[in-house]
């Protein structure tokens, strides 16, 4: 049984899947609401968190401009961005915490991100192609062949959150009774940032294993490149690290409540409090959720996640195409993380790919407004000069 909201949602807790369609439409050339909470807007809203579109808009003007300013040179050289801008990135683009797409997409090509955050209209524009409404439909396929979907009213953003922690508890169950869920929410601090994310589908293999299986379909009939692989390899490294958090016990309420910003003695709302108590559960507030949930996964028999593995398959014919293990080096995952994480602080400028990766940029959309890819031909062009001198 998955609950899902009956009004629209402001947050970013669920990931895109298929990362992929965002980050290359062909390899030869070489968000928000999503999954779990099928939100439906029905004309209601809740106060956003979020500033109005005008507003918005002007800030990502300014933030454009700043951002334009600190990357116009080139690695290596000394820049000014950081001293002109006491915001960080974090604070520029109003987030209080990051998903592991966006994170993904960062380890795609860092630009691009900010890009697609400084743009989002382009980004809008890049979510609607084929290919990734078709990945949308494919997965939210497999999660019903398995799960029910149960509307819930909802009527404040603590609400909203509350039904994601009540299908955590479910799905909780479910996992410690053998059986396989699907779109698990997972979050907890990584290197001192709130992340959230959603794993695909987490299972026991004949071996006694748990499994952390991520779906990813493909508009060709193969397997990645070795560029999209690391990716999708990092993505489901995060993963691991966010849902052993949570079993472990390293996740605390304080950390929910603080980061998300979230009343912790908002009364759930009668909608939610009736589905709460449609599976079991007795709780009236938020926070008494969050201890609930908290509780019950530190204590209950789920181990860390045995094994990773990515599941391709292809679009077009809907079969299978292969399956890798994902190898799993936490030092280098999390060596990875911090480089990301330095960005969002504040601590260096953004970057975009290195020479050997240029090809990525022949399909991206922000090639032609790219500082990056404009210096980088710029520096091209200065060598060649050089050596005909």
């Amino acid at each position: 049984m998955d609950a899902s909201g009956s009004q629209q949602l402001f947050d970013d807790w669920e990931d895109i899947s298929d990362s992929e369609f965002l980050n290359i439409p062909s390899e030869q050339q070489s968000i928000e609401p999503q999954c779990h909470l099928n939100s439906e807007s029905d004309g209601k809203h809740f106060d956003s968190p979020r500033a109005s579109t005008s507003s918005m808009h002007n800030r990502n003007e300014e933030a454009l401009r700043q951002e334009t300013v600190s990357t116009k040179n080139v690695r290596g050289s000394k820049r000014k961005g950081l001293h002109e801008n006491s915001f960080s990135p974090m604070q520029r683009f109003f987030k209080r915490h990051l998903n592991v797409t966006l994170l993904c997409d960062q380890s795609w090509c860092e630009m691009k991100t900010v890009y697609s955050l400084l743009k989002p209209f382009v980004k809008r524009k890049e979510m609607q192609r084929a290919e990734v409404q078709i990945g949308k439909e494919i997965h939210l396929s497999r999660e019903r062949e398995i799960q029910d979907i149960v509307r819930v009213e909802i009527r404040s953003r603590e609400d909203a959150e509350a039904v994601k922690l009540l299908n955590m508890l479910h799905m909780t169950a479910l996992l410690e009774a053998g059986e396989r869920v699907r779109e698990f929410p997972v979050f907890g601090v990584l290197e001192g940032v709130f992340v959230k994310g959603v794993i695909d589908e987490v299972m026991y293999n004949q071996k006694g294993e748990l499994v952390l299986n991520e779906l990813k379909t493909r508009k060709q009939n193969c397997l990645p490149s070795s560029a999209q692989d690391k990716v999708n390899c990092f993505q489901v490294g995060l993963y691991k690290l966010l849902f052993d958090g949570l079993v472990r016990g390293e996740v605390k309420k304080d950390h929910v409540l603080n980061h998300l910003k979230l009343r912790s003695g908002q009364v759930l709302g009668a909608g939610v409090q009736a589905h709460a108590k449609s599976i079991g559960v007795q709780v009236t507030t938020f926070e008494e959720l969050v201890d609930a949930l908290l509780i019950t996964v530190s204590s209950s028999d789920l181990p860390c996640i045995d094994l990773l593995q990515i599941e391709y398959y292809h679009q077009g014919s809907s079969g299978p195409i292969g399956t890798r293990v994902a190898p799993f080096d936490e030092a280098q995952l999390r060596t990875e993380l911090q480089s990301h994480l330095a960005y969002w602080r504040g601590q260096r400028e953004p970057e975009g790919v290195d020479i050997e990766e240029a090809w990525k940029c022949k399909s991206c959309l922000y090639e032609q407004t790219c500082n990056w890819t404009k210096n980088r031909l710029q520096v091209s062009d200065q060598q060649a000069d050089h050596a005909s001198s």
